[in-house]
């Protein structure tokens, strides 16, 4: 039932065609009647007009700026994870627990920049002209990476707890429960992600909508609110566990690593609160307050787009504080700025490499001389 069938209900008849209040997934008659609205283009101008005064979807110069700037934030994201990724897949000394989850949080911090990339490109004056379905798509991916990210840094907290609390790392044996544990990550992630699009939604309850993002049912949002605190207060209960033990610990086991190791912790604890609790406070704010009660909802990309600073800082953190992990980063890096040096050196002195020609002596000793000693210090330092 539409809105204007819904205005025609008058007198009598009302108690006869009322709805229950609940999802609309679960109440219609037919699954078709619910997923024949994703394809209308009308309806996210609907929702949007609806929940908010007026939608400010104008391509102004500050907000393409802030696109602009937003986007580059991301670049950045995907660069910085793209090169932990490489670094724990070429070297042999990270196929461990700990870099193995690593590797899973730079992956999902990965794709949550792109997935943020591609919200921000189909935000503006494209939203109005989305259809549900493509709506879904560009929250859902966002939600799903994003939440993603959050069960990898649970899981790299449950490993270092194992690995501090109970003095017991992995085996051979135990990598089948590493790999489980990453995959139930990624699967509540979709799960999660995908719910509004599988059905819980408010297209058939504009009343039931959220304002900040007009096509969520507001019941949806708050579910996920809940997963995620409670996500961090389980963060909050294995690193204050993890001090305890090694502020009780005897002295061969509160050794220089695992005091650094605490510090990392703690630091990875600061700036995920740091970043998310604003994003959480907004979400809630949206569930609490009714249609266009709250303006400041209205502002909530930013409250996003600075919860999305912690996967830019996820990689930054734990490469910092691993020495190995991080000259094997900074690899590929390095050898860029030596082959550019090189290459500038030979664009300013181009006949210099005509000299050695002149002596076929020295022309062989080159061909037989070793590698050079930076080359060869690059790979024997991890």
């Amino acid at each position: 039932m539409n809105q204007s069938e819904r205005g025609a209900v008058s007198g009598p008849s009302v108690g006869l065609h009322q709805q229950p209040h609940g999802p609309s997934w679960l109440l219609s008659p037919t699954m078709g009647s619910v997923y024949s609205e994703y394809l209308s283009s009308s309806k996210v101008r609907e929702h949007y007009n609806y929940t908010k005064e007026s939608p400010d979807t104008k391509d102004t110069p500050s907000r393409q700026v802030a696109s602009a700037l937003i986007i580059l934030l991301c670049c950045a994201i995907v660069v910085e994870n793209l090169l932990v990724l490489i670094a724990v897949a070429r070297n042999s000394k990270f196929h461990s627990a700990m870099y193995l989850f690593l590797g899973n949080l730079a992956a999902s911090d990965l794709l949550a920049g792109v997935a943020f990339i591609a919200n921000t490109l189909l935000s503006g004056s494209v939203t109005l002209g989305l259809t549900p379905v493509q709506w879904f798509a560009r929250e859902g991916s966002a939600f799903i990476t994003l939440s993603a990210s959050v069960f990898s840094l649970l899981a790299i907290a449950i490993e270092r707890h194992v690995a501090i609390a109970k003095v017991k790392l992995y085996g051979s044996d135990k990598s089948c429960r590493m790999l489980l544990l990453i995959a139930a990550s990624w699967l509540i992630s979709l799960v999660l992600g995908g719910l509004p699009i599988l059905g819980w939604n408010c297209l058939g309850d504009l009343e039931a909508c959220s304002t900040v993002l007009p096509l969520y049912a507001k019941p949806y949002v708050l579910c996920v609110v809940t997963i995620f605190s409670v996500i961090l207060s389980a963060i909050v209960a294995l690193y204050i566990r993890i001090y305890c033990v090694v502020r009780s610990s005897q002295a061969d086991v509160a050794a220089p690593q695992t005091l650094a190791l605490l510090k990392t912790v703690t630091i990875v604890l600061g700036v995920f609160i740091f970043c998310w609790l604003p994003a959480f406070s907004i979400l809630l704010l949206d569930y609490a307050c009714p249609v266009r009660a709250c303006p400041v909802l209205y502002q909530a990309h930013y409250f996003f787009a600075f919860a999305t600073l912690n996967s830019l800082l996820n990689p930054v953190i734990y490469t910092w504080r691993s020495r190995d992990l991080r000259r094997e980063v900074l690899r590929p890096l390095q050898c860029w700025r030596q082959a550019a040096g090189v290459q500038g050196r030979r664009d300013r002195t181009p006949g210099h490499h005509l000299l050695p020609l002149r002596s076929s002596s020295s022309l062989e000793k080159g061909m037989h001389m070793p590698t050079s000693p930076t080359f060869l210090e690059g790979n024997t330092t991890v």
